[in-house]
This record gives structure tokens, sequence and C-alpha cells, in this order.
């Protein structure tokens, strides 16, 4: 037999190809994956990667060994999973993963009223932009604003998000829109649905700053910057932001719950899941009908 854990880092370095991606998704140090990647060979007397200057190759051994490996995972994460949705509500810990947006402006302040009503419950929730894998129990639930692909998902639709574009008052009054210059999202995001409708609106004008998230981008705007794409929960909730009119077609983003099918009969996360539902049905301009 082989040690599962030698396995495990095997299938990390296999899915990322280099030893140092691997190790960061394990949350250990290079030399780690390096050493129990190497005991992995040993033990099957087998040569699993070929180790290249910047990453790694599968060899045909490991090419065959990494789907074994894949499968095992998978079932390991499905003892898990069968095993926390069989846990009772009480004394229990959820893990939520949702929107950095979403958990500043909309679930951190509700964070109080849950505990009061669900004290046995720990809620546990990461600010997360990218998509998350509840198969692998990387949360236990998730609020998205794209709908996920995975198959085991259960996904339910809980709400939308209008945006509108936002500059402080002065900057409104000293400039014609002709002369706004707009803050964007840096490089990274570009593929961001709301960095397309910004520069669409924004055709030949000026760009004035890129910042990586939207609580950066209204501070940015409220301290005159320039003109900001914003949630119009959030927009509309600073007083010194004033919402423009433009000639771009409206936009807004769905909000989505998910959950993997075996955890959505859990109580404690079921709660959860009704806990969320109800604060974005709560915020005015969120609901379904904004």
């Amino acid at each position: 037999m082989f040690d599962w854990e030698n396995l495990r880092h095997f299938l990390a370095v296999a899915r990322d190809g280099t030893l140092s991606g691997a190790a960061r998704a394990l949350h250990v140090d290079h030399a780690t994956v390096s050493r129990r990647v190497a005991a992995l060979e040993v033990e099957l007397q087998v040569a699993l990667v070929e180790r290249l200057p910047r990453s790694v190759r599968l060899t045909a051994m490991g090419v065959q060994i990494y789907e074994h490996a894949k499968a095992m995972d998978a079932s390991a994460f499905a003892v898990a999973r069968v095993s926390r949705a069989s846990q009772d509500a009480v004394n229990a810990r959820v893990t939520l993963s949702a929107p950095p947006v979403l958990v500043a402006h909309l679930l951190a302040e509700r964070v109080a009223d849950f505990r009061a009503a669900q004290p046995g419950i720990q809620l546990s929730v990461s600010a997360q932009a990218q998509q998350v894998s509840l198969a692998r129990r990387e949360a236990d639930v998730a609020l998205r604003l794209v709908r996920p692909k995975e198959a085991s998902s259960v996904v339910r639709r809980i709400g939308r998000m209008p945006f509108a574009l936002y500059a402080s008052h002065e900057y409104v009054a000293t400039r014609r829109p002709e002369d706004w210059a707009f803050i964007a999202y840096d490089t990274q995001f570009a593929d961001m649905p709301q960095q397309q409708w910004l520069l669409q609106i924004a055709g030949s004008r000026t760009v004035a700053c890129e910042l990586s998230d939207i609580s950066s981008h209204r501070a940015a705007a409220l301290a005159g910057a320039g003109v900001a794409a914003l949630p119009r929960f959030l927009g509309d909730a600073a007083p010194g932001l004033t919402p423009l009119e433009h000639d771009g077609a409206p936009f807004s983003r769905d909000i989505w719950l998910v959950v993997h099918r075996d955890l959505r009969r859990s109580p404690s996360v079921r709660t959860v899941m009704d806990f969320v539902a109800k604060v974005v049905a709560d915020r005015p301009g969120l609901g379904l009908e904004a």
C-alpha cells in the first residue's frame, strides 16, 4: 500500500502542472510537495513525473495513476459530504463563499442577527470572487454572480443586482459628460461583465485609474477620481455620490445560491441558505424584482 498523503500531493501537482502551484493549493512549501511525490514514486516503484525547469510533465504511468487518483479523491469528498449531511443542526460549522461586495456590504452586517437566532451554528464566511468547488468541500454553500456549472450543484436564483454609474457631487458639477474619466478594473478582471459594460459606455473617454474591487471603486469615486460602475444598493447608500444618466443599456447581474446536492437537506446548511436568501430579499434593490 501507499501513503494517501503522498498521492494527494501528486494529485495537486498533476492538476496544476507545477510544484509551486501545488504547494500553494495545499498550503505547504515547495520542498514538501517534491518530497511527497518522490516518496510516492518509491512506494509504487514507478516514475510519475518528469521534472522540467519550470514545470512538471506526467509520464505515461503518471497519467494512468492520475486518473485513478482523481476517482479516489472524488470518493473521499463524497464520504465527507455524506457524513456532513447527516450532522444535526446544533453545534455545526457551515462555510459560505460569497463575492467580496456582498460579504462586506450585505452579509457582514447581518452576522450578529444570525448568531442570535442560531447560536449552535458557527457561520464561516469567505469573501471570494473566484468560483469554488462544492464537490471538493471548498465551501458548503456559495453565493455567486455567475451561474455555476458543476453538474452536482443545486442552483437557485435569489436576486438581481442592478448597476449604475456614479461620481462625486463635485465631480459632476465641474465636468461635462464628454470630459468624464472612468474608474475601471485592472487587467486581471478584464472579462468581468461590469467592466465590459463600463468600457462600452466610456468609449474613447479616459480611464482615470484601475482598481481591483468594487469597494475601492466606490472610495475612489467619493474622492473625485472619476466615474465608477457600482451596484445600485451600494452607490445609492453613499451620500456623497450622484447617479449619472448615460446612453448605455441597463445592466444587472443575477445572484445565485448554490449547494451540493448531497448537502441540500442538511439542517444546518438549509438554515444558512434560508438566512442568505432572506438577507438578499430584504435589501431594497437586490430582490428579483430589481
